[in-house]
């Protein structure tokens, strides 16, 4: 089985339009709330660069962004060596970037204070040595790896860059693999499409002692086969989330709604939405969430710059806030900072 990630499965990637968002400016809400972004990515593409610089520019957009996450995005893989040793350099690339940032001189904010990368479970209980490499690589930040499953039928459905078979979660060369990462103190992110959620419901009552992360709110799709479903996919999505949710090991981001494979529209729209439209649209996602794993085991992402696609920085973070807004102070502390820090160990 070959699940080796490539950039020509990253349909969903798609660079913003600056001056379009631009039309739309809004002031920060709650400008002193701390927030630790648990979800970004950084690249160097043909035409597409979204490096520190940028990703400063976007945390510096008024919110009071602590940390972030680092996430892994085929970026900057060695060219040398063994093949199953290639994402290792992404590590070394993030963790060069947090080095840069943890000195201060780029202000006060940690970028890449975890780093999260790929490594190929399938190859079973070979994939140790690329585990114990990545942790080498991270010099302590190192905290876990995503292989990601999205898979669909459909050819309107871009698969995950992994290039993932069906039922990856449960091959039996995969799980093999996926043991070896709770006895390094290592996580996983879990990124799947919504009607693969019983995946995910197997592997975590499965391996009940491994961290398990479920990236955006378990990835509720509206394209092809799903365009013009959602109420449809709404009631499936609910009823699969409320069920992991009573698996203690697995925690939920909140975001990556406003990404083109999405049940939303909002980059075809004339105009970038503001908070409030944003807020009302994601709320029932997001509560439901919230509701299911409470706000200890839920935190918010930005996904960027992938929902930069619509709507910018500063506009999601007050979104966020504005469904946030009854929270008491602790959960609110949890949601936005706690539940990232614990869950990623960033003290």
């Amino acid at each position: 089985m070959s699940t080796s990630p490539t950039l020509a499965h990253s349909g969903n990637t798609v660079k913003p339009d600056a001056p379009w968002l631009a039309q739309l400016t809004e002031v920060a809400l709650e400008p002193e709330l701390p927030i630790v972004d648990p979800h970004h990515h950084l690249w160097d593409r043909p035409g597409y660069a979204y490096l520190l610089p940028e990703l400063l520019a976007d945390t510096a957009s008024g919110h009071n962004v602590t940390a972030t996450v680092f996430i892994d995005c085929v970026a900057m893989y060695r060219t040398e060596g063994p093949p199953e040793m290639a994402p290792v350099g992404e590590t070394e690339f993030a963790n060069a970037i947090a080095t840069a940032s943890a000195n201060g001189a780029y202000g006060p904010m940690r970028a890449c204070a975890g780093i999260v990368s790929f490594a190929d479970l399938t190859l079973g209980a070979r994939v140790a040595a690329v585990l114990e490499a990545h942790i080498v690589a991270g010099q302590g930040r190192f905290r876990g790896i995503r292989h990601a499953a999205g898979w669909d039928a459909s050819d309107e459905v871009w698969n995950s860059h992994t290039r993932p078979p069906q039922g990856l979660f449960r091959d039996g060369r995969f799980r093999e693999g996926f043991a070896c990462l709770a006895p390094l103190g290592l996580s996983f992110e879990a990124w799947l499409y919504h009607p693969q959620l019983a995946d995910v419901i197997d592997l975590a009552r499965a391996f009940p002692g491994t961290s398990i992360i479920l990236n955006h709110a378990g990835g509720p799709i509206g394209i092809g086969p799903y365009a013009g479903r959602t109420e449809e996919t709404f009631a499936r999505w609910k009823a699969d989330i409320q069920e992991l949710a009573r698996c203690p090991n697995v925690s939920v981001k909140l975001g990556g709604l406003a990404m083109k494979m999405g049940v939303f529209d909002f980059h075809a729209r004339p105009m970038p939405p503001g908070s409030e439209a944003l807020a009302a649209a994601l709320r029932p996602w997001i509560e439901t969430c919230i509701e299911a794993f409470g706000p200890d085991r839920a935190m918010f992402e930005s996904n960027f710059p992938v929902d930069k696609v619509s709507c910018s920085y500063a506009v999601l973070w007050n979104a966020f806030k504005r469904i946030a807004a009854s929270a008491s102070p602790a959960e609110k502390t949890a949601l936005f900072s706690g539940t990232a820090r614990r869950v990623y160990r960033l003290g």
